[in-house]
């Protein structure tokens, strides 16, 4: 025991003095080691706590993948990261292991009141909050590190009695976490590590005024370690995360292309009228067993999700305007396999990770090329191959030149066989009532 206790006080204080960034008050604070975490591949090479390794090696996880591989030595050594890749090659990861580590690492000298995280992690929608903390549990599911989600659409008075209890990493959405924050629930004062993640959708869903406000609860940024990590990284994020983290070290990789190189992507050229047609036959002919079509309105949404119901396709629906908990549950079937066609708005095209799952298919392209990026990478995650499939049609065509712009490249289009156009069956079952189909509307504030 006092050997792995000699280990974690020389990583802490590896390129950090006692007075660089708020640390536990450790014996031994001037102790310095060599960087034995550069260029490593393996996470046996990062001399991870044995409880956060075991967890690491229950979920299969062997070496590292390029971003872990770049941030990890950093990270883990305390130095704030700016860290830009692609979806779906193990940014969450990368920021939870250096969380877990250093709780693990450095264990308190007295305990934090009730709510008062050390850790605590901002990210924009609800499936990715859920996401993270499902990731989180897995990961500290061998030591005694309390994790808790924050996020709108679940019952508020059991999560503000939650947060009075013992808090050591909240993953939280910013509109929740405010909340808290304001009625004086939730204490960000003793944070020591600060994520962001998708930065960039932070800004373009006009979260910066809530980020700012959650930043300023926090200790200054040399008295924290702050991770900002997204798929894209505009100018105006940059700027703001250089604002809000201290010598940042800046990894980029593969900017020059966005998409993961084992997702083939496709292209349909067809009319209107024929991509219902052409979705259901693909399923079919193809025998496709978890796929995510992507809708870009809800409207359409319902309807398409319904026609396929119809037609004896298990599917679910996933968008904004469903119930949390209903939405937790098509998540869970879906994950499950009880159901093998998620039709979904953008709201799931970040943070949802679903082993296995095979295709995407974008009913319409979407109107932000950057949307484009985040739907397909629900396919082909951390290495698996995928398969993206976009309809263009009369109107979808026109966002093609500003998606191909982004991703560097040309798309391969197809004129589907005739096979594929054929006219669907008659519905073999009547569809979803009105009661199970749609959450109910809500009131409207006179």
């Amino acid at each position: 025991m006092s050997n792995h206790i000699l280990k974690s006080i020389n990583k802490l204080f590896l390129k950090q003095s006692e007075s660089d960034r708020p640390s536990r008050d450790v014996e031994a604070a001037n102790i310095q080691t060599g960087n034995s975490r550069i260029e490593t591949s393996g996470f046996e090479s990062l001399q991870l706590p044995d409880e956060l390794m075991q967890a690491i090696d229950d979920l299969g996880f062997t070496s590292c993948t390029d971003i872990q591989k770049e941030v990890l030595p950093h990270a883990l050594d305390g130095e704030d990261v700016i860290g830009q890749a692609q979806t779906g090659t193990g940014k969450t990861a990368a920021f939870l292991i250096t969380l877990i580590a250093y709780h693990l690492e450095n264990p308190e000298l007295e305990p934090r009141p009730a709510g008062t995280p050390f850790a605590l992690v901002v990210a924009p929608t609800r499936e990715l909050v859920m996401q993270i903390a499902a990731d989180a549990e897995e990961l500290t599911r061998y030591c005694d590190l309390n994790v808790l989600a924050l996020l709108g659409g679940i019952d508020y008075e059991k999560q503000k009695q939650k947060c009075k209890s013992q808090i050591d990493l909240i993953v939280a959405t910013p509109g929740r976490l405010l909340d808290f924050c304001r009625s004086g629930t939730v204490d960000l004062s003793k944070v020591e590590q600060l994520v962001i993640d998708e930065a960039d959708r932070m800004l373009s869903m006009g979260f910066i005024p809530d980020i700012k406000s959650i930043i300023r609860r926090t200790p200054p940024k040399d008295k924290r370690q702050t991770l900002l990590f997204s798929a894209t990284i505009s100018d105006d994020v940059r700027r703001l995360s250089e604002q809000w983290t201290r010598n940042p070290i800046k990894i980029e990789i593969e900017p020059e292309r966005l998409a993961v190189n084992t997702i083939d992507q496709y292209i349909y050229l067809t009319e209107a009228v024929n991509k219902y047609a052409l979705l259901y036959n693909l399923i079919i002919q193809q025998n496709l067993q978890r796929i995510i079509v992507f809708v870009n309105r809800r409207d359409q949404t319902r309807d398409l999700e319904n026609r396929l119901y119809r037609n004896g396709i298990e599917s679910g629906l996933l968008t904004g305007e469903v119930a949390q908990k209903k939405r937790i549950r098509t998540l869970n079937d879906f994950k499950e396999g009880k159901i093998n066609v998620l039709v979904a708005t953008d709201v799931a095209g970040r943070g949802i990770h679903v082993e296995d799952v095979s295709h995407v298919i974008n009913y319409n392209l979407p109107e932000d090329s950057e949307d484009y990026i985040h739907r397909i990478g629900r396919t082909g995650r951390a290495g698996a191959a995928g398969i993206s499939i976009s309809f263009a049609c009369e109107m979808d065509s026109f966002q093609l030149p500003g998606i191909e712009a982004l991703l560097g490249t040309k798309l391969k289009c197809i004129i589907p066989d005739e096979e594929l156009l054929t006219p669907p069956p008659e519905p073999v079952r009547a569809g979803r009532s009105e009661k199970h189909s749609r959450s109910k509307p809500q009131r409207r504030r006179r």
